[in-house]
């Protein structure tokens, strides 16, 4: 959904194509580059040591609505931002020959650990207000450096920081908590406080180590899991568009995949678009969803796996009781 701006703003779409990428000065094969996904798969480029990848951007405005539009001193600017190091890059998309607007932007290894996102903004002098936002991307792209395919749909985001004193002041409130979920992004994200619990990190990254701790990790990753379904089921639940009989209507990417992962089990024996048109009901008159919340919980223990790793857990540790007996 767009935001509402309290002056005019652009209603014709602006496009952006990524028509080639370099890597420290070499082309970057275009299975990379995915245009149908609007993602760049840096991993496994051909270099492992790399300093820095540069875009070459083509991009589109609604050129006809520009002219005769209220907007003086139009610029597109291209923005390369990643939540996870506050790094942003920016580039000035200029006239090409052809009427399109190009540039380049460059990614500096250094300064982005795992995704940044691509946006285009259009900003112009509007009502003598200069730097108005007027425009942008209905779908950004996403430069992925850690993933080989460009895929756009991921599962979920994993960000480690310190909420106490890490680049993150949202975070600080929360300073006392082993994680948070964040379901406000395109892609639902988890922030590990890396200084909650002393050693967790250590834990959840290990593969081996003892009975106790293989228990832990299994503990701590399903509790992890179990949050994040009851948050995500709770960001896709609140807020269903309907259609022109207040029928409410499935919605797309991540938010679709969890309810038709979880509704079967918070509703059972109930069709989707029944138990979609229930939980809308719910939500929107206010009768009867603090008692649907012990369905959420079984749906999302279900799909984390609770009493499995649970089982697991308690078993492992009566074997290691057993063995010192």
């Amino acid at each position: 959904m767009k935001s509402v701006f309290p002056y005019p703003t652009l209603l014709g779409d602006v496009t952006c194509d990524v028509a080639s990428v370099t890597v420290d000065g070499k082309p970057l094969p275009y299975r990379h580059i995915s245009a149908s996904e609007r993602v760049v798969a840096l991993h496994q480029s051909g270099r492992t040591q790399w300093e820095e990848a540069v875009l070459e951007l083509r991009a589109a405005l609604p050129e006809d609505e520009l002219r005769s539009g209220p907007w003086q001193d139009v610029i597109c600017l291209a923005v390369l931002t990643e939540k996870a190091t506050n790094a942003r890059s920016t580039a000035r998309l200029r006239r090409a020959v052809d009427g399109s607007m190009t540039a380049t932007i460059t990614l500096p290894r250094t300064s982005y650990i795992r995704r940044a996102t691509l946006s285009v903004l259009v900003v112009a002098t509007v009502e003598g207000v200069p730097g108005r936002l007027v425009g942008s991307l209905e779908d950004d792209w996403y430069v992925d450096l850690a993933e080989a395919t460009p895929v756009r749909q991921r599962a979920i985001e994993t960000v480690e920081v310190d909420f106490r004193d890490g680049p993150h002041e949202w975070l600080r409130p929360y300073k006392d908590s082993a994680w948070i979920v964040d379901t406000s992004g395109n892609i639902p994200t988890v922030y590990l406080n890396t200084t909650a619990v002393e050693g967790l990190m250590e834990i959840l990254h290990g593969s081996g180590g003892s009975a106790a701790e293989h228990a832990v990790r299994d503990m701590a990753a399903s509790q992890i899991a179990q949050d994040v379904w009851t948050a995500m089921f709770h960001a896709a639940a609140s807020n269903l568009d309907t259609d022109e009989d207040g029928t409410p209507v499935m919605p797309t990417g991540w938010r679709e995949a969890v309810l038709r992962a979880m509704l079967p089990h918070v509703f059972p024996g109930r069709q989707l678009t029944d138990a979609l048109y229930e939980i809308n009901e719910r939500r929107t008159k206010g009768f009867g969803w603090s008692e649907l919340q012990t369905g959420v919980q079984y749906a999302a223990g279900r799909r984390a796996q609770i009493a499995k790793k649970l089982t697991r857990a308690v078993r492992a540790v009566d074997r290691a009781e057993r063995s010192t007996v």
